[in-house]
């Protein structure tokens, strides 16, 4: 049987500083991968909202809000920005012309396909300047690591551990 994941708040204390430096690593990791790429005509936010509306096309402020977990006008913002942009483009739904329907246009799904080219560029490069077993413990480590953040969050009052039979 697994073990439940632990609330960062109830690890022992030795057990924290393994935390922190994987939370540093990833920062660093992340901050270092943004500064290869070329400035991007958009905010990592507004990148993350056409993320959501590539996914889910037709998408309607309120449900993209949601997704977001920001209020009405910030969302409202942001589209804007895309729009004039020239990546998003907003159509009234046909039966309530009041709700408008968010698509990214020719341009905005050019954008992220150069984003991800570019992402997979400095990637690769990357990879290819660590050690096969590097490499190796890294797709071990980020395997693990996906499959963990699929189970649930356990909010601080759970047990510290699930003991196994």
């Amino acid at each position: 049987m697994r073990e439940e994941p632990v609330p960062l708040d109830r690890y022992a204390p030795d057990e924290a500083p393994e935390v922190r430096q994987v939370l540093e690593l990833l920062e660093i990791a992340w901050e270092r991968g943004r500064n290869t790429l070329a400035p991007a005509p958009v905010s990592a936010a507004q990148l993350r909202v056409m993320y959501i509306i590539e996914r889910d096309p037709g998408i309607n402020l309120r449900t993209l809000g949601r997704h977001l977990d920001a209020a009405a006008p910030s969302v409202s913002r942001l589209c804007d920005r895309l729009q004039a942009a020239g990546f998003v483009g907003r159509t009234p739904r046909p039966d309530d012309r009041r709700e408008m329907l968010l698509e990214l246009t020719e341009a905005g799904a050019a954008h992220l396909r150069d984003v991800r080219r570019r992402r997979e560029q400095a990637l690769y490069q990357a990879m290819q300047r660590m050690t096969p077993a590097a490499r190796e413990a890294l797709t071990t480590g980020l395997s693990a690591f996906c499959e963990a953040a699929e189970e649930p969050f356990l909010p601080a009052e759970s047990p510290r551990r699930q003991e196994t039979v």
